[in-house]
Parts: C-alpha cells; sequence; structure tokens
C-alpha cells in the first residue's frame, strides 16, 4: 500500500470570518490521500481489497451511479494493485461521462443495468447471477458500505492527536460517519448527508456503534441541495469562494455540501465561540468537472 499519502495532513483554515466568529476550523486532507483514490474512497476500499488478497479473489464487482466516486476509485485501485473490476452501474448504457469514462481508463469493465435491476444488488440471487456471469469474484456492496468499510474509516480519528470540540463529515451511505464515530472520544459528530431524506443514516450507523456512541452524532439534514449529486447557484457560489480563499477544491457531491453547512451553522452561531471544528475532506474531486460542465 506504498502508494498513499498517510497518515492524511490536517490544514488548518483562516479568514476574517473565522477570526469574526472566533471559530478554529481544521480540514483533514484525505483528498490527498492519492491522487485516484482520494479520500474515504481508499479508507472503505482498503480492507476490501486486503480481503481479496488473502482469499487469492482477482477480481472484483462493485456498484454505482454514474457519478460514483466510489466507482472511479475503485476502478484506480484495482489498477494500481492489479486486481481486476467491474463496476455494476445503473442507467443505460452508452451513456459516458467523465466519473465513467476515468474507471474505464483504469480498467474497470463496466456492466449497465436497469433502475429496477438496480434495486436487487443486494439480493443473493442477483449477485449469483453476477458470479455466474463475471467468474469468482469479491462483491463489495454500493460505497464500500460493509463492516470492512467501516474498519477502514476508523482510521480517520486514529491519525489524528488533537483534541476538538466537533468533529463533522458528509454521508451519503453513513459508513465513513460510522467509522469515525466508532473511534469518538468526548467529540459531537455532525453527519452532512448529501441526499434527501437522509434520516436512514442514523440507523445505518446503529448497526455499528454503540448507544453511547450515537449519542454523541447529530445530523444536519437541511443541505443536501435538492438531494444526491444536485446543486443550486448558492453552492457553486460557494464552492468557487471557498477554492479563492484556501486553494483548496472541494467536491460538490459531499464536502462542498457539509463545508456550506458548516460555515451556515457558524452564520448562525450555532457553535460557542472558541469551538475547535475538524471537517473531513473526503476526496471525490474529479467529478466536479461533469457537474459544472452540466450548469453551462
Amino acid at each position: 500500500m506504498e502508494f498513499f499519502k498517510l497518515p492524511s495532513i490536517i490544514s488548518k483554515l483562516d479568514s476574517p470570518f473565522l477570526q469574526a466568529h472566533e471559530i478554529e476550523l481544521s480540514l483533514k486532507r484525505d483528498d490527498l490521500i492519492h491522487a485516484a483514490v482520494s479520500g474515504n474512497k481508499w479508507r472503505k476500499l482498503k480492507y476490501n481489497l486486503l480481503e481479496a488478497q488473502k482469499k487469492g479473489i482477482k477480481q472484483l464487482i462493485t456498484f454505482g451511479g454514474a457519478y460514483s466516486n466510489h466507482i472511479a476509485a475503485t476502478a484506480a485501485a484495482g489498477n494500481l494493485l492489479g486486481i481486476k473490476t467491474i463496476g455494476v452501474i445503473r442507467g443505460e448504457e452508452g451513456f459516458e461521462n467523465e466519473t465513467l469514462l476515468l474507471a474505464q481508463k483504469n480498467g474497470m469493465k463496466l456492466h449497465f443495468v436497469s433502475r429496477t435491476d438496480y434495486r436487487q444488488k443486494n439480493e443473493l440471487d442477483f449477485r449469483a447471477d453476477l458470479i455466474s456471469r463475471f467468474g469468482d469474484s469479491l462483491i463489495v456492496p454500493e460505497g464500500g458500505a460493509n463492516a470492512l468499510g467501516v474498519l477502514g474509516c476508523q482510521e480517520i480519528l486514529e491519525e489524528v492527536d488533537e483534541v476538538y470540540d466537533v468533529v463533522a463529515c458528509s454521508a451519503g451511505t453513513g459508513t465513513t460517519a460510522s467509522g469515525i464515530c466508532k473511534r469518538l472520544k468526548k467529540e459531537k459528530l455532525l453527519v452532512f448527508p448529501a441526499l434527501n431524506g437522509g434520516q436512514f443514516i442514523l440507523e445505518e450507523m446503529k448497526a455499528h456503534c454503540t448507544p453511547k456512541q450515537i449519542k454523541q452524532v447529530e445530523l444536519q439534514l437541511d443541505y443536501h441541495f435538492g438531494g444526491y449529486a444536485k446543486t443550486k447557484p448558492e453552492l457553486i457560489e460557494f464552492y468557487f469562494q471557498f477554492l479563492k480563499d484556501f486553494n483548496i477544491e472541494l467536491d460538490l457531491v459531499y464536502t462542498s455540501k457539509m463545508m456550506y453547512g458548516l460555515y451556515d451553522l457558524i452564520q448562525k452561531q450555532y457553535f460557542p465561540r472558541g469551538t475547535k471544528i475538524l471537517a473531513i475532506h473526503t476526496g471525490g474531486v474529479q467529478g466536479n468537472k461533469g457537474i459544472l460542465k452540466s450548469k453551462n
């Protein structure tokens, strides 16, 4: 695993806005772990890939939508480690965007299925059909959302020595949030679902975390901007302003929504003065180009 820059660095953010509100905000730069397998994508894949190697399995099958950071990262990781990858993609064959083209460039075979069939992705019969079609494979759930994914995400806070009052992360499946939750000390964990109806994420977390840990978690449900991979002009504006202020690119699917939410909460004086916040940059910036292109 010598390809990956770990532990990831922590960047302290400084601006007149943060100074005025006396908030100390830092960003754990998991986006810098690897150019193509960045952020929580690597965290969630790490132990799944080690499991495949341990079992002598040379091929991995996983699932995602057309804009899935997980699909792009799985393809890149497989290419680096010599493991064949197959992506079961929700949607029509022939659709191409930056994410899918990048996955194919890294050797991933794409298998498109209808939305109806995709809903069966966790069914044993559906998975058996995939094994029958493609051969012996390790099947990794959408987004790397399994116990091995949670195990990898526990390492995010294991790398942090400094004490914070609040940890913040974005969420799609709850896997990253679960891993962070399992390593909380006294911090509050703010979770920003990137999709509408994100209440289910807390239920997912309960499968991995103790009731005591769950009490330290708070979902922020008002910052999904219409749903998964959806944006609004104010989010795009914030993305560009943050890039200008800190020379750090956020991704528009997850971390831009989290950071927008944090700034909004700071503006509303949700946090007491002197609060120390650690936000997690979960990578995935490769998808920005396609999203921004669709807005023009």
